[in-house]
């Protein structure tokens, strides 16, 4: 087994270096300056020509920034949806297995929870291009598609590091009561990604910790560092930004556990497996 990691040096990408030297899995670690996935032809030149073993491809690379999106969607689209078909038809042309992830951001919000069988219903951009990556995965012979949600992990851009940084400057805070979904730890992704991986069960899951919402992760944080400010409830509304954002949009894990026979641990667990990783409690 070799797999290469595209977007390794982000919070998944670190995740599953560490998992796989644990499991002395040989990895080829990339970034953007090393293998562009937007870029058909050097894609394919870089994967066909120097590494014809790879037998597997874990898409960690993707354009994140949820509100630039919306004026800057051709990027979007470019890195979320072209890059997924160029790394698709590189993986079948060498026969390896392709592992992509999307998210929450496909759904509307309306539903509050939403499993594997439920049709997309973006409502930003963001939602639009991860829509299309996902439609693009559908050229690849052997693939993974795993759905994700307020992922957080080694890394500054995730909720938790934010909170934090805004805690230090400030004595009041305002956090959204009305967004509801699931934490994602990329520690627990990177474990139950390699689980299918080793039971070569292809297909479509959702993958995230359990729920809550955005106003009670933020709550339990801020407790936990014994931050002695004041947390105000606050709605979406109250808050102007480029994208709308799903009001409710947590993932149902069916069809992991049925696969696997494992759970993924309560929000509450890993969040505190990451504070104490960080160093911070």
């Amino acid at each position: 087994m070799k797999v290469l990691i595209t977007g390794a040096k982000g919070q998944l990408g670190k995740a599953f270096q560490e998992l796989f030297e644990k499991e002395n899995v040989n990895c080829l670690l990339t970034d953007k300056k090393l293998l562009d996935i937007t870029n058909f032809k050097l894609t394919r030149k870089f994967i066909e020509e120097k590494n014809k073993d790879i037998t597997h491809i874990i898409n960690c690379a993707a354009y994140n920034d949820v509100d630039k999106a919306e004026k800057d969607w051709k990027q979007a689209f470019n890195v979320n949806g072209l890059g997924v078909r160029n790394l698709a038809l590189c993986a079948n042309n060498i026969e390896a297995e392709l592992v992509h992830y999307s998210t929450d951001y496909v759904f509307s919000g309306e539903k509050f929870k939403y499993n594997i069988s439920d049709t997309p219903n973006p409502v930003n951009k963001y939602g639009e291009s991860k829509v299309l990556g996902e439609n693009f995965l559908s050229v690849a012979k052997k693939s993974y598609l795993i759905r994700v949600s307020w992922v957080f992990g080694d890394g500054e851009q995730n909720f938790p590091i934010k909170l934090i940084n805004w805690s230090k400057k400030n004595n009041q805070l305002k956090i959204i009561t009305d967004e509801v979904s699931s934490p994602t730890y990329t520690i627990d992704l990177a474990e139950a990604t390699l689980e299918l991986i080793k039971l070569k069960a292809q297909g479509k899951y959702h993958i995230t910790n359990s729920s809550c919402s955005r106003y009670n992760w933020a709550k339990y944080i801020l407790n936990k560092i014994g931050w002695k400010g004041e947390l105000l409830k606050a709605k979406q509304a109250d808050f102007k930004t480029e994208a709308k954002r799903p009001k409710s949009s947590i993932l149902d894990n069916f069809g992991y556990f049925e696969t696997t026979g494992n759970q993924l641990r309560d929000w509450k667990e890993v969040t505190n497996d990451f504070l104490r990783k960080k160093g911070i409690i």
